[in-house]
This record gives structure tokens, sequence and C-alpha cells, in this order.
């Protein structure tokens, strides 16, 4: 008998055997404990997005809940931004979170949050310095150059006390053939020790859950929590000049000077007026210690 062509079994989408699929009866043995944040992990082959799902169960689910999708066809970054990549090349997850006994006010500290614990897992689980860029980009040097490896959307869920959901995407083995946009890169083309995404996906969320257990136990203070400091340590933003694209329009042009109690970028403009940033876009028009 003639062995069967590759026309007769085209390549199974799912064998891709240097990405293998994640095991949620495992991580959820490693994750979920009596006592701690995750009270829940699903893990599914594909989705729209991680955040709408999870976030239409926000009033449903207690906080702590996990959602990983291997596939994304919808994911969403900010302003709407669309974020897809190869089925498991990457991370794609959303975590609910529900701080109550934190000021509403203090919330937006949560994106930022989140990225301080995703570097921080990032370093210890891959070996690969991530930088931040504000509010929520994951930064990587690929060959000497900043590229963007992910992204972290949060958004309001449910009704009063639904709480936040908190989405992340992370290019973890997409190759250079398979990169969405010339800017993008991914922890494998950053030189990786590893593109395991179960070791990644379990330090980043120990991470986020020891954060954000500091964070609320300060009542959402960024300063005796250390947040707002290791946000500063760790964030690209500060010190270059940037142009902000804010809302409605208008752009605002200077040195990011800070990040204030209020998770804001603060830039120092050209007529010496310094003016805090608390949405919007922000683009970086030249490398840090740069003149």
């Amino acid at each position: 008998m003639t062995p069967p062509n590759d026309s007769d079994n085209p390549p199974n989408r799912w064998s891709d055997l240097d990405r293998p699929p994640l095991s949620a009866a495992s991580l959820r043995r490693a994750l979920v404990r009596e006592g701690g944040l995750w009270t829940s992990l699903d893990v599914v082959a594909a989705t729209g997005s991680t955040n709408t799902d999870l976030a239409a169960r926000a009033d449903e689910l207690p906080e702590g809940a996990i959602l990983v999708a291997e596939e994304q066809s919808a994911g969403r970054g900010r302003l709407d931004r669309r974020w897809s990549a190869p089925p498991r090349s990457g991370l794609f997850f959303s975590v609910l979170l529900k701080p109550d006994d934190v000021p509403v006010e203090r919330w937006g500290w949560l994106p930022l949050l989140t990225g301080v614990a995703v570097a921080a897992g990032i370093a210890r689980a891959a070996g690969v310095d991530t930088a931040l860029k504000w509010p929520n980009d994951l930064l990587v040097t690929v060959d000497g150059q900043e590229r963007k490896a992910g992204g972290i959307l949060a958004e309001r869920a449910g009704s009063v006390g639904g709480g936040i959901v908190v989405g992340i995407g992370v290019n973890v083995s997409l190759r250079a053939d398979e990169l969405p946009v010339p800017g993008a890169g991914s922890l494998e083309l950053a030189g990786a020790s590893g593109t395991d995404r179960d070791p990644v996906l379990r330090a980043v969320l120990r991470e986020l859950e020891r954060w954000y257990g500091d964070w609320r136990a300060a009542g959402g203070d960024p300063a005796p929590s250390r947040l707002q400091e290791a946000y500063a340590a760790g964030c690209a933003t500060l010190g270059r000049r940037v142009r902000a694209e804010l809302p409605g329009g208008r752009d605002v042009t200077g040195e990011a000077v800070a990040v204030d109690g209020d998770g804001r970028l603060v830039l120092a403009t050209e007529d010496g007026v310094r003016e805090p940033v608390g949405a919007g876009d922000v683009v970086h028009l030249r490398p840090a210690g740069e003149g």
C-alpha cells in the first residue's frame, strides 16, 4: 500500500511538538490552594477573548478565577487593538480580582502592578529581562532593539462589586517569520533559557499573587507596598523624551520624569510645566539616556 502523502494528512495545527499544550490539572495542583488568591483555573483550546469570557461571569465567580486560552481569535489590547498569535505560541490568560477593601481610585494601579509581576515572573522562569512601557506594554530586547512581547488590559467587569478582569498576553515561542508586525518580539527571540509555558505561567501567577497581596494589605497605597518604587525601577519610559497622545486628539511632548501616586506618567514639557498623563498612548521618541 502506498503511504499517504502530505496532502492526504495536512499538518495538524495542534501537533507542534515544540509547543506542548498546558495541563489544567497540573496548574491547578500547583496554584489553587486553600487560603490562596487563586480559586479556579481553566484552560480552553481556543476562544475569542479570555477577558470577554471571564468578564461575562464576573458576578458569579469568586475572586481569583483564572482563564487560559491556547489560542485567541479576538484578543484585545488597549484602544481596541487586536492581539493574535499562532496556537500555543504564547500565554493568553485573564484573572478576576475583587479588591473591595481598596478605594476605587487606587484600582488604576492594577495594570501597573500586573506589569511588575509579569516582568518578575518572566525573569525568574525564562531568564529574560523585561522592561515596562507605561502603562501596559512588556518590552524585550531583540538584536539590540526594543520589541513589544506582551501587553496587559484591565477592565471593570460585572455589576457593582463585579471586580476587575486583568488580561495578559505574552509572546513566548513566536518565531521571526510569525511576527504580526515588525516591532513585535517574543521571549524566544530575546534569548529565553526555555520556552516551556508552564513554568512561566506559574511564576507569573505566583508573583501576581504576592504583589497583589502586599498592595491590598497596604490599602492600595503604592508607596508602603513598594509597588511605586518597583514600577519606576522597571519602567523603560522614565528618562525618555516621549509623546503622549491623549483622548480627544491632544498631544503632549516632554521628558517622562516620574510615575505619581495615582499611577499617572508625569511629563516635564519644554515650557517648564509638569503634566500628569492618566490615559492615552505613549510613543518613545528617543532611547533612555540619550540627550
